[in-house]
């Protein structure tokens, strides 16, 4: 058995220690936000928190999870309030939107580590997530404007 504190709630899982997270997440929670692109760990499409680290969810065992706080997409904000969600509906960042929830994951777990981060950071932190549209320009925009409104301007 698996115990996950996923979104603030507790989710209890009969599932085998080598389930891929993500199939956790979408499988059994029901939880489709997390979508998956690779399989790999390359695309960042199924990016979560895990204790807040941003985790590739496609090659992270729920083992690894147990007994972790475990956040995705859903549980960001329950009203895209999150600063990272207002920034991206602000600034019409998703084009077809299917890396959107990684990217958005990915973006919160740098701000919640370096508020006001440069192009430099931006660019570290966000460099294993795979835009096909190519808004690259648009979510850097939108995590300086995140970065913004979570310090309150």
């Amino acid at each position: 058995m698996i115990t996950l504190n996923l979104n603030g709630g507790t989710l209890t899982l009969d599932v085998e220690d080598d389930m891929p997270l993500l199939w956790a997440l979408r499988d059994i929670a029901g939880l489709t936000g997390t979508k998956y692109g690779c399989g790999m760990a390359l695309c960042g499409a199924c990016t979560v928190h895990l204790e807040g680290a941003a985790v590739r969810s496609c090659v992270t065992p729920v083992s690894a999870a147990n007994g972790k706080r475990v956040t995705t997409i859903e549980g960001l904000s329950p009203d895209n309030s999150h600063p990272v969600q207002r920034a991206w509906i602000e600034l019409d960042v998703p084009q077809c939107g299917y890396c959107q929830s990684g990217q958005i994951m990915s973006a919160a777990a740098l701000l919640a580590q370096t508020p006001e981060p440069s192009d430099e950071d931006i660019d570290a932190a966000m460099a294993g997530n795979i835009c096909r549209c190519g808004t690259y320009q648009r979510i850097r925009a939108a995590i300086h404007r995140a970065a913004a409104l979570k310090g309150g301007g």
